[in-house]
């Protein structure tokens, strides 16, 4: 469903018609005021007669629409060889059927972007169709087309969720406006979404792959993730919290064929169990306590694109075993809804756990993890690459003083020294939060007193993980077990944190 509400009136007009004082419809104005939540649309129905406007020439928007698929639903053979005729040159899939029943039957083995649905159909009209595939969850934009334009039409398409409405005959630059306008406000809503999501988590990437360092232990990474790009296998990416798997993930979907759709990033512990299956599925109206209307899941503002989902081992069994039939079957069902609906997506998993110990344990399922583990990527931790620290320092604090409006200051080499010295239990996160607080402090002992735990106890025969025991427990102290600040100042989730501190006893 489309963000833009359609207004008769501005679509007669743009069709080529005027109005006039005789009314040839219905022998008056009428006006008609809707109220929806903040919205108020008023329409103008009205006489009309043809005028004779220049055809103006069509443009397409935002690239083209060469991976786009439309279904057009009519009866009369003639409209739907016309409109084969004049789409399938455009679109990457064009199918052509006359009733909503054969219709049904496409709509559940492939996606289409639009669909072109005449509403004099034989048994059902196209408005009473197009409000019983909205109650089912399909999302898909709308054009409608009839011979008949009356006020009620035209309200009940409103209400059953059209995009746009054409009133026959139409030439051939204003379907392909109406179909244009539909792509666009997609583009653009999906566009949105995504970008109001990053600006959420504060999304930097520095160059093509995101990836900031020349060491040893970077290079092999570079090196699959261009050759991953090129595939549309699953791949599941392991490592420490912090070292990178999200920039990854995004520099796999900005290499591959499906850069220009949208990279969609959740992190499935930062989501509650019962509503996770909503968020990435979406739900019809009605389906639970509270659902006043649709919505799609995150598998929608995907599609085409990169679904990444973040620590996906602590997704409940429930939705482990849903998770599985949709990358297996390629279709998602909605919650509440009594269809699936294809979809085009391809899924890059990550987490920080141990996920073969996971599976031994009965808490993450087997035959999901095999078939998340089609390649396996590795991220480096940062005490692995310390040679990159100091490029990441330049890199953060030149981000940062940009962010916070402080002086960038050039990093020192006491202060990459301190930096050398330290274990990184949060890698290359906890590094851009320790430079945010150097820049804002403007003392270099104030960051070198912050990482005397992690040198002094590295000296002695003491293991890693006692050292970032020990410097969790004196970040949890200094900010008074506040544990969502103590993941903030570690760069680590507050569920990480958690589960150390259970793991500890704590």
């Amino acid at each position: 469903m489309c963000l833009a509400f359609f207004c008769p009136a501005a679509s007669l007009r743009a069709q080529g018609w005027t109005r006039t004082a005789g009314c040839a419809i219905m022998g008056y104005k009428k006006t008609l005021s809707i109220v929806r939540g903040l919205s108020r649309i008023e329409f103008i129905m009205s006489a009309a007669t043809p005028v004779n406007n220049p055809e103006e020439p069509f443009v397409e928007a935002f690239g083209g629409w060469q991976e786009r698929s439309i279904l057009i639903v009519d009866d009369e053979p003639g409209m739907r060889s016309f409109l084969q005729r004049t789409l399938v040159g455009r679109c990457s899939r064009v199918e052509t059927v006359e009733s909503v029943e054969a219709a049904n039957v496409l709509l559940g083995q492939y996606h289409f972007d639009l669909i072109i649905l005449d509403n004099s159909l034989p048994g059902k009209s196209g408005v009473d169709w197009l409000q019983e595939i909205r109650e089912l969850g399909l999302h898909n934009d709308v054009v409608l087309i009839t011979a008949f334009a009356d006020l009620e039409t035209a309200i009940r398409a409103l209400r059953a969720g059209a995009a746009d409405f054409l009133l026959k005959p139409f030439r051939v630059n204003q379907i392909l406006s109406a179909i244009g306008r539909c792509f666009d406000r997609a583009h653009l809503r999906r566009e949105n979404f995504i970008l109001r999501r990053e600006l959420d988590t504060h999304v930097d990437l520095a160059g093509v792959d995101g990836l900031i360092g020349a060491s040893a232990a970077l290079q092999p990474i570079r090196e699959a993730i261009k050759r991953l790009a090129t595939v549309p296998s699953t791949v599941l990416i392991t490592g420490e919290s912090g070292t990178g798997k999200e920039i990854a993930a995004r520099a796999m979907h900005n290499l591959s064929n499906r850069s220009g759709n949208h990279f969609v990033p959740v992190n499935c512990g930062a989501v509650a169990p019962e509503i996770i299956e909503s968020e990435l599925f979406g739900h019809v109206k009605g389906a639970f306590s509270g659902a006043a209307s649709s919505r799609e899941g995150l598998f929608f503002y995907a599609q085409g694109g990169t679904l990444f989902l973040d620590e996906v081992a602590e997704l409940p069994l429930t939705m482990q075993v849903k998770l599985l039939r949709v990358l297996e079957e390629k279709k998602i069902r909605p919650v509440g809804a009594e269809r699936e609906i294809p979809v085009d997506v391809r899924v890059i998993a990550a987490t920080n756990r141990n996920v073969e110990e996971a599976v031994q344990e009965g808490r993450f399922r087997q035959d999901l993890y095999y078939r998340l583990n089609v390649v396996q990527l590795h991220m480096p931790p940062l005490r692995e690459r310390t040679e990159d620290i100091p490029a990441l320092a330049e890199y953060f604090v030149r981000q940062l003083a940009h962010q916070l409006g402080v002086v960038a200051k050039k990093p020192d080499n006491n202060l990459f020294a301190a930096l050398a010295n330290y274990s990184w239990p949060g890698n290359v996160r906890e590094l851009r939060n320790l430079i945010e607080r150097w820049l804002i402090l403007g003392n270099i002992s104030d960051v070198t007193a912050a990482t005397n735990t992690g040198t002094a106890t590295t000296n002695g025969d003491v293991t890693l993980e006692a050292v970032e025991k020990q410097h969790i427990l004196k970040i949890l102290a200094e900010v008074d077990g506040n544990k969502t600040e103590a993941g903030r100042r570690l760069g680590i989730s507050r569920k990480t944190l958690e589960r150390k501190c259970a793991e500890w006893g704590v």
